[in-house]
């Protein structure tokens, strides 16, 4: 099935696999602090705080873990021979539209951190749901593999 030697295969399915988890937690998480911090008083320690909060999720949990989801399952992909799969390619889109959000919440994060946030916080709770459905697409297609 895969052209990684032995059991490496199955250890960088298990490393895909802790990746994405970490990845998923940063994105259902980054959105909630972005709701409470617009809402906080600019200036203020509440705010100054969820700045600091927000920088250290992003930076050293979500990016590294989204770059190990790119990397692992490039390889996972490559290795079984998988590029001719149709369910894969539509995986790739949803994975390229959670990437997308996720510079999208940088973005967001740069604003907030130069106190120039102007977005509600109830577009934070609405966007806050769409790295759920897409993970919920992602996982079916990996799963149930419907083309």
């Amino acid at each position: 099935m895969s052209t990684l030697v032995g059991n490496a295969y199955n250890w960088v399915k298990a490393f895909h696999l802790l990746a994405v988890i970490a990845w998923m937690a940063g994105l259902f998480y980054l959105p909630r602090l972005f709701v409470y911090h617009a809402d906080a008083e600019v200036g203020s320690d509440k705010s100054e705080t969820f700045k600091v909060m927000e920088r250290r999720l992003y930076t050293a949990i979500m990016t590294p873990a989204m770059i190990a989801v790119w990397l692992a399952g490039l390889a996972l992909a490559t290795s079984a021979h998988l590029w001719g799969a149709h369910w894969l390619m539509a995986k790739l889109v949803f994975v390229i539209a959670m990437t997308g959000f996720h510079v999208w919440l940088g973005r967001r994060l740069r604003e907030f951190a130069e106190d120039r946030n102007t977005r509600p916080a109830r577009l934070y709770r609405m966007v806050n749901e769409l790295p759920t459905l897409l993970l919920i697409v992602i996982v079916v297609l990996v799963v149930v593999r419907p083309f």
